[in-house]
């Protein structure tokens, strides 16, 4: 009987990108963070790992942005939402 090499299946997922670098009413799901300190507010506002997000408005400045999250809307400084990173959604 001869040895056979086991086969691998490699998943690959979308990049992740920050939240503040999605355009308007494209939607993501939050990923992690990557500022402990603002973490824990965010995840006090709704914004929890698996949670789908749409970036519905943006101030004519560009900043702030308004997204839905859990089934709210949601203003956040871009200098926040960058710290949310994002798996986009097709």
């Amino acid at each position: 009987m001869a040895f056979r090499m086991p086969t691998f299946v490699v998943i690959m997922k979308d990049p992740l990108q920050h939240l503040s670098d999605l355009k308007l009413g494209e939607k993501a799901i939050i990923d992690s963070f990557t500022d402990s300190v603002m973490a824990l507010k965010l995840l006090e506002m709704g914004c929890t790992p698996g949670e789908l997000v749409q970036l519905d408005r943006i101030a004519p400045m560009g900043d702030p942005i308004a997204i839905t999250v859990s089934g709210y809307l949601l203003s956040l400084r871009k200098e926040e939402a960058s710290t949310i990173l994002v798996s986009p959604v097709k």
